[in-house]
């Protein structure tokens, strides 16, 4: 055997070896959960993506007051039950159940960490697009005006607070 072939064999080998490991690798974060849980929320969109890999991705908007910003949570799914389902319940409150998957080496198994693979649709009727305010609810007049003359609002205080002055020059 030439000092060629033994150097080609060689490379093959630990190639073969490389591969074997990140296949072993990618089945593990595919396989084995980080962390679970749900999230309940209003699914705001959901599409099939990629160029190559069409993953389906969504994002669900989880409102916990009223008057309070919505945190998006990203997802994927893998399943096409769960997507059909997702699919038809967008706009409605929905409750996830999802699994964390850390590490996955590739976007071509999903986009984001978090997959999806059990939805509960909660109300049949769609949300309102529109944020309508509260019938009680008065509007707020402006503070005195900052130093570079931007008018900042009033801020009420909870009921066990005490009010916060407003800044001072």
């Amino acid at each position: 055997m030439s000092a060629l072939a033994k150097v080609a064999r060689y490379f093959f080998v630990f190639l073969a070896i490389v591969l074997l490991v990140l296949v072993a690798y990618t089945l593990f974060t595919l396989n084995w959960a980080y962390s679970a849980g749900d999230r309940a929320g209003v699914v705001q969109k959901f599409s099939k993506k990629g160029w190559l890999c069409k993953t389906w991705e969504g994002e669900l908007l989880q409102v916990a007051l009223p008057s309070v910003l919505p945190e998006k949570f990203e997802f994927s799914v893998r399943d096409e039950a769960v997507a059909r389902q997702l699919l038809d319940n967008i706009g409605k409150r929905v409750v996830v159940s999802y699994e964390q998957h850390k590490g996955v080496p590739t976007t071509c198994f999903a986009d984001t960490e978090y997959f999806v693979e059990k939805v509960q649709a909660q109300d049949p009727q769609a949300l309102p697009v529109t944020v309508q305010p509260a019938a009680n609810a008065t509007p707020t007049t402006p503070a005195t005006p900052t130093p570079a003359g931007v008018l900042l609002p009033e801020s009420t205080p909870a009921p066990n607070q005490a009010p916060v002055p407003p800044p001072t020059k």
